[in-house]
C-alpha cells in the first residue's frame, strides 16, 4: 500500500511539474535504525524504520542578492512518513518547510527543515504506557539531509541518494517525551524541466559593507513545559535573554549573553522529588528549593535573508536544584520584521533531551 501511494504521489509530480521548469519535484524511499540516545527507549526499538519523502522545491534564480550568496540555493515544503516498526511508536507524518544548500559543483546537497509532526500511538496511561518517547499526538519535526543528487539523467528524470537524520520530539509541552532520533538511507527521483539553472556572475557587495558596530538584543521566550514525570501539569514558563552580537561578514554573527528561567514546571516537580526520595539521594530537594536559573552563553547567527538560523550554547551558573547537566543549547529559526524587532521559534535542550519548545521575540539595538 504504502509503495503504491508512493508512487501514485510521484505521476501526480510528474505531470504536474511540466507546467513549471523553474521548480521541481522530488520523491525518496527511506530505511534505517533508530538511535538508542537513552536506555529507557530500547524497548521501542524492535524493526528498521522505513517510509517516504516527497518534496517540492522552488529554486533561486538570482534575483535577490542573498540567491547569490548562498550559491543559488533551492526552498520548498516536504511531506514525510515514517513507520517505526515498534507496536507502541505507531507511524508518524510531517510536513515541513527546508532550504536546499548546494556544494561541489552542485552535486552534493545539504537540507534543513524544520515542520509540524503528528504520531498515530502518542502515550497514554491506560492503552499505551510503554510510549515514553512521544506524550502527545502533535510534534516537533526537525530533520537534516545529505544527498547526491544528479539532475536531467533521462530527459528531466534525475535520480539522489544520501542519508537522513530526522527527529520528533513535543519539546516536553507534555511528558514523557524521550523523543526518536532515526538515521536513514535515501533513495529517489527527482523530477523537473529541462532548463539548466541559470548561475549569473558574482555581484555580491564587499564583506566590508556589511560591517556593523556591536548590538545589543533582548529576546523574551515563553511557552508550555512539563516535567519529566507524566500528569505533573502542564506550566507557562517564562526565558529572558540580554546578549551582544558582533556581524562578521555576510553570514555570520557572534553572540554572547546571558539567560534568566523562571520555568514553573520546575516548581512542580521539585515538591514532586522532595516527597519521592528520601534525603541523601542525589535528586534531593526541599519543597521550598529554588526554581529559578541563570545561564551564560555563546553564539552564532546563520543569517540568510530576513531568516536566520541562531545556534547558542549555555552554562548554568546558578542552579539550585540539580536537575539534568550543567550545560545547555538552543536552535531558533528567526525572522526579521525589520532591522530592529525579530521573531523566532526554537527548541532549548540538554545535550539530546529536550527542555521546552520557546516561541519568541526580541529587539536588536
Amino acid at each position: 500500500m504504502k509503495q503504491l501511494l508512493f508512487f501514485l504521489c510521484f505521476s501526480f509530480f510528474y505531470s504536474f511539474s511540466q507546467k513549471n521548469t523553474s521548480n521541481y519535484f522530488d520523491a525518496q524511499v527511506l530505511r534505517g535504525n533508530i538511535y538508542k540516545h537513552r536506555n529507557d527507549i530500547a524497548h521501542l526499538i524492535s524493526g528498521h524504520p522505513d517510509g517516504f519523502l516527497l518534496s517540492y522545491n522552488w529554486k533561486t534564480l538570482g534575483k535577490k542578492e542573498w540567491h547569490q550568496a548562498y550559491n543559488y540555493p533551492d526552498y520548498g515544503i516536504s511531506y514525510q512518513y515514517i513507520d517505526f516498526k515498534n507496536h507502541y511508536l505507531g507511524v508518524n507524518h510531517a510536513i515541513g518547510g527546508h532550504y536546499n544548500f548546494y556544494f561541489f559543483n552542485r552535486q552534493l546537497i545539504f537540507r534543513v527543515s524544520q515542520g509540524i509532526g503528528i504520531t498515530s500511538s502518542p502515550y497514554d496511561k491506560v492503552n499505551n504506557n510503554k510510549n515514553n518517547a512521544f506524550g502527545s499526538k502533535l510534534m516537533d519535526n526537525t530533520y537534516f539531509l545529505v544527498q547526491y543528487k544528479k539532475e536531467n539523467i533521462l530527459e528531466n528524470l534525475g535520480v539522489q541518494a544520501g542519508f537522513l537524520l530526522t527527529h520528533f520530539s513535543n519539546g516536553r509541552i507534555k511528558a514523557p517525551n524521550s523523543g526518536i532520533n532515526t538515521f536513514a538511507l535515501t533513495l529517489g527521483l527527482n523530477y523537473g524541466g529541462p532548463e539548466k539553472q541559470k548561475i549569473k556572475a558574482d555581484s555580491l557587495p564587499t564583506p566590508a559593507s556589511y560591517a556593523e558596530h556591536i548590538k545589543y538584543n533582548i529576546a523574551f521566550r515563553t511557552g508550555i513545559s512539563e516535567g519529566p514525570v507524566p500528569h505533573l501539569g502542564q506550566r507557562q514558563f517564562y526565558h529572558f535573554g540580554v546578549y551582544a552580537d558582533k556581524r562578521i561578514g555576510r553570514k555570520s554573527a557572534l553572540q554572547f549573553g546571558a539567560d534568566l528561567f523562571f520555568s514553573r514546571y520546575l516548581q512542580d516537580y521539585i515538591r514532586y522529588v522532595s516527597v519521592a526520595f528520601p534525603e541523601g539521594h542525589e535528586s534531593y530537594a526541599k519543597s521550598n528549593t529554588d526554581y529559578r536559573r541563570i545561564g551564560l552563553f555563546v553564539g552564532h547567527e546563520l543569517i540568510i535573508n530576513k531568516l536566520a538560523i541562531e545556534t547558542q550554547f549555555g552554562y548554568y551558573v546558578y542552579k539550585p536544584f540539580d536537575y539534568e547537566i550543567d550545560g545547555y543549547q538552543r536552535l531558533v529559526f528567526k525572522y526579521y520584521f525589520n532591522k530592529t524587532l525579530f521573531t523566532g521559534l526554537g527548541i532549548k535542550t540538554h545535550n539530546v533531551r529536550a527542555e521546552a519548545i520557546e516561541a519568541s521575540i526580541g529587539v536588536r539595538l
